[in-house]
């Protein structure tokens, strides 16, 4: 988990430092030329490239903490998860957990829920003055205990 962190410090991009928002994400994407596409899908999102040009396709059903996990989990995927030749796409919520998998939701859920908020707020706060799920909480306080992060 170093190395990733190490990754992402690289960037610069006030990553864990404070919630991070839909328009943050569409900053990132155009710096990094990033075309997003919203669509119905059966699936949360997914990263692809094609002839060198990278894609995040969103479901357009999503909204809130969720579509916002979606997107930066997918921009995570850019980020740090570029396709080999032989892999076009990466899939949120399909398939087993892999590393890749992990990376990009610790990627997301720190993004949106920074850590002076795990430090100075509580699960109620969080909940009732930020609108979060408990689920989001959670998966935070999880990644807190595991990485110190």
């Amino acid at each position: 988990m170093q190395i990733f962190r190490d990754k992402i410090t690289k960037l610069r991009i006030d990553w864990n430092e404070r919630p991070m928002t839909e328009a943050d994400f569409y900053r990132l994407c155009k710096q990094f030329k990033v075309t997003v596409i919203e669509m119905p899908l059966r699936v949360g999102g997914f990263y692809y490239r094609v002839m060198g040009k990278d894609f995040i396709a969103i479901n357009s059903k999503l909204a809130g903490s969720q579509k916002l996990a979606v997107l930066f989990h997918e921009l995570a995927h850019f980020l740090f998860h570029v396709p080999d030749s032989g892999v076009t796409a990466n899939f949120h919520g399909v398939g087993r957990p892999t590393r890749k998998e992990r990376e990009a939701d610790v990627f997301a859920f720190c993004a949106i829920i920074p850590l002076v908020w795990i430090e100075t707020r509580t699960n109620h706060e969080l909940i009732d003055d930020e609108g979060l799920p408990a689920d989001m909480i959670a998966a935070r306080y999880k990644i807190f205990g595991q990485y110190g992060i």
